[in-house]
């Protein structure tokens, strides 16, 4: 048995190496200055540790990393609680009102899916803008709060959810808000949780939308702000991946907080005893 559980653990460490190497190198740039970055010769470590990277990440005028994380934070805090919050009340619906409309309009959703996103980026930027969303926050939130792969999980959760509650929930009165909000919402709380923490990645990641919408440097997100770096005719690779790492840690500690959750959602475990 001990045989077996040294062997397990030395799998997965072996697996986790190509995943954890682009972490190592990322931490091991950002701690090195420019010349020993530049350098031919390969260095495991930093032979002196310096935090010069950071202090250009943050100390470019030009590029206002502080600003961007905020911004980044912002709308990720925002898009991803309410996108999955409406992806939750349209799965409920479509799993439980009994419309004619319901099956169409599930299909029409799953139709969404199959559209190419670079398809549809040019019409919804040209909407957008002649709405004035352009270097506005909701310009950068509200075209990403519909999810159709969300709506398609929570409506299957939702078919499955006994109705034997529900039942119960009527007979106290309760209309369809009120098993939503009392009943169905609560039960769900492990398929909430994954899914806006992947909203939150997704948001805090998104680059090409709020490149075209946020083109006053006010509005930058961090992605934006790191690509921006890139561009210029001198480029500070410590400084490059020092913001990077910065940029990454709130993910990677969001991560470790909430992956129990993101494990229970997968499997679709929400409903209380």
């Amino acid at each position: 048995m001990r045989k077996r559980r040294l062997g397990s653990y030395a799998a997965v460490i072996v697996f986790a190496v190509p995943f954890l190497l682009p972490f190592y190198l990322l931490v091991r740039n950002a701690l090195m200055s420019k010349r020993e970055l530049g350098s031919l010769d390969w260095h495991w470590w930093p032979e002196t540790v310096s935090f010069q990277g950071f202090a250009d990440a943050f100390g470019n005028e030009a590029v206002p990393l502080a600003h961007a994380l905020w911004n980044s934070t912002l709308i990720s805090a925002i898009s991803a609680p309410l996108s999955t919050l409406l992806a939750s009340m349209a799965g409920y619906a479509l799993a439980r009102i009994p419309v004619a409309a319901a099956k169409p309009a599930f299909f029409f959703i799953i139709a969404t899916m199959m559209v190419p996103g670079a398809a549809t980026f040019i019409p919804t930027f040209v909407v957008v803008g002649s709405l004035g969303g352009v270097n506005t926050m909701w310009g950068l939130i509200v075209p990403g709060l519909f999810s159709a792969f969300a709506v398609l999980l929570f409506r299957g959760f939702y078919l499955r959810f006994p109705r034997e509650l529900e039942d119960a929930g009527r007979v106290d009165g309760l209309g369809y808000l009120g098993l939503y909000g009392r009943l169905a919402l609560p039960n769900s709380g492990a398929l909430f949780a994954s899914l806006g923490i992947l909203s939150f990645i997704e948001h805090w990641n998104a680059f090409l939308w709020p490149l075209v919408i946020g083109q006053d440097p006010e509005f930058w997100t961090v992605q934006v702000a790191l690509s921006t770096n890139l561009n210029q005719q001198a480029v500070n690779m410590p400084a490059l991946f020092a913001g990077a790492l910065v940029a990454i840690l709130p993910l990677v500690a969001l991560f470790l907080i909430a992956q129990r959750w993101i494990v229970r959602g997968v499997l679709l475990t929400g409903i209380k005893g």
